[in-house]
């Protein structure tokens, strides 16, 4: 029975694999996050097909609008569709996010990867540097990077880029630590494999499950970063359609024209909500420790 275990447990493995795609589709915070994370992407790649007005249109007779047919969720103090507003806010926004966790993963990655494989007095620099970066509020710092570059949108993203990569500089380094010990690599490496082929073939693949989560659960709260900024004035300027600065704007007419703030709140929390619930889904797929679950 013993010489049995190593031919069966593939077969067991490979059979788990052809079941986990039903049981993640049956996980229904997993197809609500999907599904409010494909409406929200579709409205950022395309939002000139949900709506024909122009975001920067200004008409001073349609000033303060409350929603209603012609104008779904109202218009703002110039007389600017705030429905049409909203929707080109999704790409801006979205794209934000992404491109922030996205360059903070490429960077945190690298550098990750190279403490963790080389080790030595590289990995101890690296990692004290990351520490370094990590003892400071990740917004108070952002705030500091942005008011000394200037205050801008790609500012706010180079600075939350900054201000993140720690985070996944650790993360890859602690799994290529453990990868790196394996049997496998072992076994590549006491074949003559170069040990750039071992990094690439035989362990990155095997790290990239814990990025995948974190980035799928970072990018929302990096959208709400990125609007906290917009928000504080340090991100997108007028008159760029931007949740967070609309929400800027609007707050001082909140409490007669209650449509001009709540809109762009509610755009954020559900893009935010989506990428949650999605990443929370993708976390108990590719989470070992949930596989029979």
């Amino acid at each position: 029975m013993r010489a049995a275990e190593p031919v069966l447990a593939p077969v067991l493995s490979a059979r788990r694999r052809r079941r986990a795609p039903p049981r993640l589709l049956r996980d229904p915070s997993f197809l609500t996050g999907a599904l409010i994370t494909l409406v929200i992407g579709a409205i950022a790649v395309a939002p000139g097909l949900f709506t024909s007005e122009d975001p920067l249109r200004v008409d001073g007779t349609r000033r303060l609008v409350a929603p209603g047919a012609t104008h779904p969720f109202g218009t703002d103090e110039l007389g600017r569709d705030m429905f049409s507003r909203v929707l080109h806010g999704a790409r801006l926004s979205v794209s934000a996010g992404l491109f922030a966790v996205l360059l903070a993963t490429t960077l945190g990655g690298v550098l990750g990867a190279i403490a963790g494989y080389l080790g030595g007095t590289l990995d101890e620099v690296i990692m004290r540097v990351a520490d370094i970066f990590l003892g400071f509020p990740a917004l108070v710092m952002a705030m500091a990077i942005v008011a000394a570059m200037g205050p801008n949108l790609m500012n706010a993203l180079i600075a939350f880029s900054i201000v993140w990569w720690p985070q996944y500089t650790r993360l890859v380094r602690v799994s290529v630590v453990m990868a790196k010990e394996q049997v496998y690599v072992e076994a590549a490496r006491a074949a003559g494999a170069p040990e750039a082929r071992i990094m690439l073939r035989h362990v990155a693949p095997n790290i990239l499950s814990p990025v995948i989560i974190k980035v799928t659960l970072d990018v929302g709260t990096a959208i709400l970063l990125t609007a906290a900024l917009s928000f504080l004035g340090l991100g997108a300027q007028p008159p760029t359609p931007e949740w967070g600065s609309m929400i800027t704007t609007g707050r001082s007419y909140m409490l007669e024209y209650w449509w001009y703030p709540t809109f762009p709140g509610v755009a954020i929390f559900l893009t935010a909500l989506g990428f949650n619930l999605l990443g929370d889904g993708v976390r108990d797929f590719l989470d070992p420790r949930l596989a029979n679950a």
